[in-house]
């Protein structure tokens, strides 16, 4: 009976760990950093990217040329992909939903293609870096306004 109550008490304890939120840190998606003092981030991992590093750069409408800001995302980025050697991505281009399905699809790719490209000019082997183009058919913002326009005109790293 003492082993059985043992036991119990000692699952409880256990959930009891598994709901506490150590979490001291934010993450982000939208290209900031935080920092993030959570120790149960896997360092290399999708998490550790957007926590320490930021996933995605943002264009301007119907361009996909880099702003000083995505360049700094992007310098971050080849840090870490520097730091983790084994780790592959790939870049996804995004737009906003105004276009032609076609326009997007081309623009969504040179902005994938632009990130990459940065990537690969400061040293990470373009072998580690796949691309991919979204076009307008997976928003990151829902709405029909510029706020939300603006949020979709990005590239995002993801680790594959």
């Amino acid at each position: 009976m003492k082993l059985k109550l043992l036991g119990i008490f000692g699952v409880a304890v256990m959930l009891a760990a598994c709901g506490h939120d150590n979490n001291k840190g934010a993450t982000v998606g939208n290209g900031g950093v935080t920092n993030n003092t959570n120790n149960g981030i896997v360092p290399g991992s999708q998490a550790d990217l957007v926590a320490n590093v930021g996933d995605r750069v943002f264009f301007a409408l119907a361009k996909n040329n880099l702003s000083d800001e995505a360049r700094a995302t992007l310098d971050r980025q080849t840090e870490w992909l520097k730091r983790y050697p084994q780790v592959q991505v790939m870049i996804a281009g995004n737009c906003d939903d105004r276009g032609t399905e076609e326009y997007n699809i081309a623009l969504g790719s040179r902005r994938a293609n632009a990130a990459r490209d940065y990537l690969v000019s400061r040293g990470i082997d373009s072998s580690r870096i796949t691309t991919i183009s979204y076009g307008k058919d997976r928003p990151t913002a829902e709405g029909d306004n510029e706020e939300a326009w603006a949020q979709n005109r990005n590239a995002i790293t993801s680790v594959r």
